[in-house]
């Protein structure tokens, strides 16, 4: 696996050193932007990355691992994940993820470019392929299993390179990672981002909105430029959101803001002038009020803290 390897797509911003985004390179001879491994693989190959010292960073494509022994320690978005035997790390394109030195886990280790799902899976995994989905699963203990020999049988198949004609080796390998995540994503434990409420039409919109939300959070800070972005109403975009988030259109736009302004001012290290300018805020003090009211912490405050606590 080639994953410590992989060169920034995105490189450093004026106004602070840029979390580095990483595009998806597998090694030579693995196709259609699927790779797996095991953890335990990945910690034996890479003994001098990314852990000594931890650099954190973004990519463009699914982190999955499932913790089948020991335990996993994981920073998303400056948080540290412990991940527990029978559960599953989840990070999702844009998160930004530091590693901690490797410890007794074991597991499969998957990554995927969100173009290898086929168009209707991908609508039906959208509450677990959302930028703002949990981290980590906690299924059912009766779906582990299941959850467990699928993904050795994925990693069998990704494996058998040659075996099969290649076209062939392909579709198995995205049925049965289609077939993993969907049994994840409805397995007892998991409850997804508020699909049950979801009326007919509904889900496309809201996915269209998340879509451009991430794409123009910086610019566009209300529900009526997301609305005529998307060519509907603010009432329809309203409702749309608020029954699958139980959340306002601004709400989810300010989350996103929010989210963005943590990461930058964290291990990027980015000056609250230059975050608020990134942001579009019309100068630093609106900014410093909206991080405080939401953090209850100044935009410098939080800074310090982080780097207090960063490994």
């Amino acid at each position: 696996m080639m994953v410590g390897k992989r060169h920034p797509a995105l490189h450093g911003h004026a106004g602070g050193a840029e979390v580095p985004l990483y595009g998806f390179q597998p090694p030579v001879g693995t196709p259609f932007g699927l790779e797996v491994n095991t953890v335990e693989d990945f910690f034996a190959q890479h003994d001098d990355w990314p852990w000594s010292p931890p650099r954190p960073g973004r990519a463009t494509f699914h982190y999955l691992i499932g913790v089948t022994e020991g335990e996993l320690l994981h920073d998303v978005d400056h948080l540290t994940r412990t991940v527990a035997p029978g559960q599953w790390l989840w990070v999702r394109p844009g998160h930004t993820q530091c590693w901690h030195p490797p410890g007794t886990a074991r597991g499969p280790f998957i990554l995927f470019e969100p173009g290898v799902l086929t168009p209707g899976t991908a609508r039906m995994l959208a509450p677990l392929t959302a930028h703002e989905a949990s981290a980590v699963l906690s299924p059912h203990p009766d779906d582990a299993v299941w959850l467990r020999q699928t993904a050795l049988q994925l990693l069998d198949e990704h494996r058998a390179l040659g075996r099969r004609p290649l076209d062939v080796h392909h579709a198995l390998r995205r049925s049965l990672l289609e077939a993993l995540l969907l049994r994840l994503a409805n397995a007892p434990g998991i409850t997804p981002t508020g699909t049950a409420t979801v009326g007919p039409g509904r889900g496309d919109t809201y996915g269209s909105f998340a879509d451009a939300l991430e794409l123009h959070f910086r610019e566009l800070h209300r529900a009526a430029d997301y609305a005529e972005l998307l060519g509907c109403s603010v009432r329809t975009l309203s409702r749309a959101a608020r029954d699958a988030t139980g959340k306002g259109v601004r709400d989810l736009i300010d989350e996103r803001r929010l989210l963005e302004a943590r990461r930058l001012l964290g291990h990027a290290q980015w000056e609250a002038r230059a975050v608020a300018a990134h942001l579009g805020f019309s100068d630093p003090a609106n900014f410093g009020r909206f991080f405080r009211d939401r953090t209850g912490l100044t935009p410098a405050a939080f800074a310090a803290r982080d780097a207090a606590t960063s490994p």
